[in-house]
């Protein structure tokens, strides 16, 4: 069977067994992924796969509801692989009973390290982006910051950030609650709240935008958006936005900045198991981790795997090695936190 086209790739197209189609027969020698990811994001590393194992690749792109999908589509499910971004998103579908587990895989174990792997291997991390500040290069001189200073009166009015239920702001409210506790957590985030220049709105991007105007001095945001404003021929405005701000990687003298993932799990019903594993122990290895990095301006897990050049631009990441599962223990806890200090009400008069 032909590689499937992006065409194919859309809601409500043939492989659509929730909505009643005819699902087609995979021939051997394919795996087959529902992916969250842009098709022009992932396609060079599948054609890598393919060059080297031979093992054709067929993806499935929706940018929400896969995981409701396979539920749907059950056993009959032509799903191999899910591959995503985001801790909740992964939590979401081991939590929805979609994937299986892959364990005692000495491949995977020896490239990924044990903080982005699910304890009970029902997925795993490909690459990491930081939750950073972005820091107007005019007017603010500083050079390094911390989460918890976020909260400091002296960045009153100064501080731009997207809806904090924002699963990109939960996974980071969230570390703070496993870092300090609910009841430090709480006080900080109304600190961070009252410090703000507006109610939360946007999204990353528009906070390097927010900053450039002088709307705000900083902002938070992931690494990889600056990445992408900085060489994006199609919106030029893009690229003066992300010139007018530095990346600040924040505790990068403590315990480190905080990441979020990239990841991989195989579907509970792969029907192509194992071109499915080998296709999961190729992305876990650093061939594959440099060209998904440099695709879409991450970083790679795996410990001497180079990032894109525009990347390493921003220098040196440290991670958080807090366990992501442990992170996301208290997304629950964080969103409710966001409510209960009406974080996005903006700053109190």
């Amino acid at each position: 069977m032909a590689r499937l086209k992006t065409s194919f790739l859309t809601l409500g197209m043939a492989l659509s067994v929730a909505c009643g189609a005819a699902t087609p027969s995979f021939a051997g020698g394919e795996v087959n992924v529902y992916s969250y990811r842009q098709p022009e994001l992932i396609q060079p590393l599948l054609d890598a796969f393919t060059k080297k194992t031979g093992i054709e690749t067929n993806v499935l792109f929706l940018d929400k509801g896969l995981v409701e999908r396979i539920q749907a589509e059950g056993v009959n499910s032509p799903a191999d692989i899910l591959l995503t971004v985001d801790i909740a998103r992964l939590v979401e579908a081991k939590e929805g009973g979609v994937t299986q587990p892959v364990l005692n895989d000495p491949i995977i174990e020896k490239d990924i390290p044990a903080n982005l792997r699910d304890p009970e291997g029902e997925w795993f991390g490909l690459t990491t982006r930081g939750r950073v500040v972005y820091a107007s290069k005019e007017r603010v001189p500083q050079q390094s910051i911390t989460y918890e200073e976020l909260a400091d009166p002296k960045w009153k009015g100064k501080i731009c950030i997207r809806d904090g239920q924002h699963s990109y702001n939960i996974a980071l409210f969230a570390s703070m609650i496993a870092h300090h506790g609910l009841d430090y957590t709480r006080t900080w985030l109304t600190g961070l709240k009252n410090n703000l220049a507006r109610k939360p709105d946007g999204t990353d991007r528009s906070q390097a935008k927010s900053i450039y105007s002088g709307e705000c001095d900083i902002a938070l945001g992931n690494t990889y958006y600056v990445g992408l404003m900085l060489t994006n021929e199609q919106e030029p405005e893009e690229k003066v936005w992300a010139n007018a701000v530095k990346v600040i990687f924040p505790n990068a003298d403590d315990r480190g900045t905080h990441v979020n993932i990239s990841g991989v799990a195989m579907t509970k019903y792969a029907p192509n198991k194992e071109n499915a594993l080998k296709l999961m122990e190729f992305l876990a290895s650093g061939e594959a981790q440099e060209i998904y990095a440099k695709q879409v301006y991450e970083y790679p897990v795996l410990p001497g795997a180079q990032p894109s050049d525009v990347v390493k631009g921003f220098g040196p990441i440290k991670p958080d090695t807090l366990s992501l599962t442990e992170i996301a223990a208290h997304r629950k806890e964080a969103s409710e936190l966001v409510d209960e200090v009406g974080f996005n009400d903006g700053p109190s008069q």
